[in-house]
């Protein structure tokens, strides 16, 4: 008998909660959390407290904090994504350090001409945990000051 085939089926069978349960706990876990979706080098990240994000290298040393624009918070259920709103939110995280991502192999080669290469390249990335997702009060001074002008 050959190797066992790919079911695609069987990852969601899997990750399917208990069939009893209906997945009741894991829904009112995940329902009543705070999160924000922050942007960091270019990319997207979900974020919540306490969570290790890898992200592009950022300057600083380890230990300091480092704040990230926020671009959806969803506090208990409730999304904000308006701008004047999220103006008070702040996302605070603390550089844990600096490592390298997988390692790229790369083999150049020309046929009937002894042309060999090999490369390697390995990505550096900073790891962040995120320390606070909250309001700040000079984000909501700053927001109703702009109101005011406008």
């Amino acid at each position: 008998m050959g190797p066992r085939r790919h079911n695609p089926n069987e990852a969601r069978r899997q990750a399917r909660p208990d069939e009893t349960g209906c997945g009741v706990a894991a829904k009112a876990e995940s329902e009543f959390s705070v999160y924000a979706i922050v942007r960091c080098g270019g990319r997207q990240e979900k974020a919540a407290v306490d969570d290790v994000l890898t992200v592009d290298t950022l300057a600083g040393d380890i230990g300091s904090s480092v704040t990230l624009p926020a671009l959806l918070v969803v506090d208990d259920g409730k999304v904000i994504s308006d701008p004047a709103e999220l103006g008070r939110f702040q996302v605070t995280a603390e550089i844990l350090g600096s490592v390298a991502g997988p390692k790229i192999n790369m083999i150049h080669y020309r046929n009937k001409t002894g042309y060999r290469r090999r490369l390697g390249h390995r990505q550096h990335y900073t790891q962040l945990k995120i320390t606070g997702i909250g309001s700040s009060k000079a984000g909501a001074a700053r927001s109703r000051a702009a109101k005011k002008e406008s």
